[in-house]
């Protein structure tokens, strides 16, 4: 190792630059729906989990997508808005809103490309075992370096704003 530090300070700026041009990659997917499609990330993936059954609650939707109650019920304000989605009060329980797909939210469904995430787990499935606890250990490293730990995240990628969390101010 140099004592200068020279090979220290490349490696690391090495490991930024890969963190970087993932972040860029999130970015450009997430302006692209949005450009093309006039959808985050997040939307399509919410339309597309209320495609899968009907009469689901707001709640089962964000068990399903991982995202919190309050997030999907926004979400799907907005796509009830854009005519792609119903909610309605359940009968037996009107504290409980459920959601259904429209005949224009199928059709959207129809043209709209895969979110990201699922070409990354089609490819991530074809690594071999010891590829992805690899993967797994150093990401979950460079959360630890990063102080991220507290940051509460779904397994959805996408960029946009984000509340500070408690531990960062």
């Amino acid at each position: 190792m140099n004592p200068t530090g020279n090979n220290h300070d490349q490696m690391s700026d090495h490991v930024l630059v890969a963190l970087r041009r993932i972040i860029q990659a999130i970015d450009l997917h997430s302006r692209y729906l949005t450009k093309h499609f006039g959808l985050t990330g997040p939307q399509l993936i919410i339309l597309r989990e209320v495609a899968t059954s009907t009469g689901q609650s707001v709640g089962d939707v964000a068990k399903a997508v991982s995202l919190s109650q309050a997030t999907v019920t926004g979400i799907c304000e907005r796509l009830e808005t854009r005519g792609l989605i119903t909610r309605i009060r359940a009968e037996s329980d009107r504290r409980r809103v459920l959601v259904g797909i429209t005949e224009a939210g199928l059709a959207f469904l129809e043209k709209a490309p895969p979110p990201m995430q699922e070409s990354f787990i089609e490819q991530f499935g074809k690594l071999k075992d010891w590829e992805q606890v690899m993967i797994l250990s150093s990401l979950q490293r460079l959360v630890e370096l990063l102080g991220a730990k507290k940051i509460d995240a779904a397994p959805i990628l996408s960029t946009g704003p984000m509340v500070e969390p408690e531990n960062l101010r």
